[in-house]
């Protein structure tokens, strides 16, 4: 069975996300250590301190990759999913975790990493009041005329009728109100910086250094990026992972990636199912499931045999 795994972004992340992880899950310990909190998921509760952006990032990446090793090690449908996996993609931060599924990077380092990432962005935004805004329901190309005309900027690409902008919490709020008049979807995301965008810019230059000073090797997974950088080495890999801070995520595209290697199932992995949602939407011939719809694995077991084979 061909698998294809998408790692979920920011703004989705609460207290109760992925019930059936191992709290003692190294990572998770590693995570917590990192943070300072000695209970993740109470830490959580609190929605400011989930929302902020030095939390969320770790949290994300670390509960990504601990959640993606314990499916390896009790579904057995996925036990040999490392040779057979179609591709690996991730959404925003989602996609440091994608790329340490890929090999590019160790799962420490990852996480470690994770860290060093929203630390440079929240540098690069100090002083800002900066906030994130899905807008679905007319065309990307309307949605970006909007976000020039009220001072914002397209964040990420998700699709020919959805967006994601960002920009000053002013702005934004503006262009919501002028977008919901002309009939468009809203929603506000629980970001506080303008990620993917031009005011990032000295974040992104900042992390191809850390970047370029980790281990990072090339992928041994195909793994579309968000910033389209085609990836066949280290250099090309760390340039790939900081240009997407700045740069408009091109998620339509990581999608059509997926989809031309025709998996047998795409599994999301991280709080939500916006990721398995949008696939479903777009190929509903490959079916789509976010790994934190089931309260136990053996509803996940369940569903994958189904498509075995």
């Amino acid at each position: 069975m061909k698998i294809a795994l998408l790692f979920s972004g920011q703004g989705m992340q609460y207290a109760d996300m992925l019930p059936w992880m191992n709290p003692a899950h190294p990572l998770l310990l590693q995570m917590q250590e990192q943070l300072h909190v000695p209970d993740w998921r109470a830490a959580m509760r609190d929605s400011s301190w989930a929302s902020t952006n030095a939390h969320a990032q770790v949290v994300l990446t670390a509960c990504a990759l601990a959640a993606w090793q314990q499916l390896q090690e009790q579904v057995p449908a996925l036990q040999s999913s490392s040779q057979s996996l179609a591709a690996v993609a991730g959404y925003s931060i989602g996609e440091l975790a994608a790329a340490c599924v890929a090999g590019v990077l160790s799962v420490s380092d990852t996480v470690t990493l994770a860290g060093q990432r929203a630390a440079l962005m929240d540098q690069a935004g100090a002083g800002q009041d900066s906030s994130m805004l899905a807008i679905s329901g007319v065309s990307i190309r309307t949605i970006e005329q909007w976000c020039q005309a009220q001072g914002a900027a397209l964040a990420i690409r998700n699709g020919p009728d959805s967006a994601v902008c960002a920009g000053p919490r002013d702005k934004l709020c503006a262009l919501e109100k002028f977008a919901q008049e002309q009939g468009a979807r809203c929603t506000p995301l629980s970001v506080n910086i303008a990620s993917h965008t031009h005011w990032m810019s000295s974040a992104a230059h900042a992390f191809q250094e850390q970047l370029n000073q980790s281990a990072l090797a090339a992928p041994n997974v195909p793994w579309p990026t968000n910033a389209g950088v085609w990836v066949h080495n280290a250099a090309t890999a760390a340039q790939a992972l900081s240009a997407q801070i700045m740069q408009t995520v091109q998620w339509d595209s990581c999608m059509e990636q997926i989809e031309e290697r025709q998996p047998n199932v795409v599994l999301e992995i991280g709080p939500g199912r916006s990721l398995a949602t949008m696939w479903n939407q777009r190929y509903p011939e490959i079916p789509a499931r976010s790994v934190d719809e089931f309260q136990a694995l053996e509803g996940l077991q369940r569903w994958l045999s189904r498509w075995a084979g």
